[in-house]
Formats: C-alpha cells, structure tokens, sequence
C-alpha cells in the first residue's frame, strides 16, 4: 500500500547508513521491526514479578552437565 510520509531525511540517511540497508523503503521497514521488537520486550520486562512460578517447575531438570 503505497503512503507518503514526510521523513526527516537526515535521519533517513544515517539510519541508511547504520543499517546496511539498500534502499530507504528496506531502511524504513527495519526501522519499524526493530521498534515493534523494543516494545515487545517492554512488555515482557513488565511482567516479571507479576506472575507466580509453577510450584512443579524443576529447574534442575533443564541442566545439561
């Protein structure tokens, strides 16, 4: 679905250039993947604390020596 978007291009050429990306559209794309992914992990990070362990979990089990 093509969108016009006014981006800054001075951002748009670093994040080109720090990402090793070809075009802008690829640069762009990653940009928002990698934003997804932080948010996500947010998300993640805010749980810990917040749910109660399995009382039957072996931690031990897991262990390979």
């Amino acid at each position: 679905m093509p969108t016009n978007l006014a981006i800054d291009q001075e951002l748009l050429r670093k994040a080109l250039e720090v990402s090793g990306q070809k075009t802008k559209k690829d640069t762009v794309n990653l940009a928002l993947k990698e934003l997804i992914n932080r948010y996500q992990q947010v998300e993640i990070i805010n749980l810990f604390g917040k749910m109660d362990p399995d009382p039957d979990y072996d931690y031990k089990k897991g262990r390979n020596r």
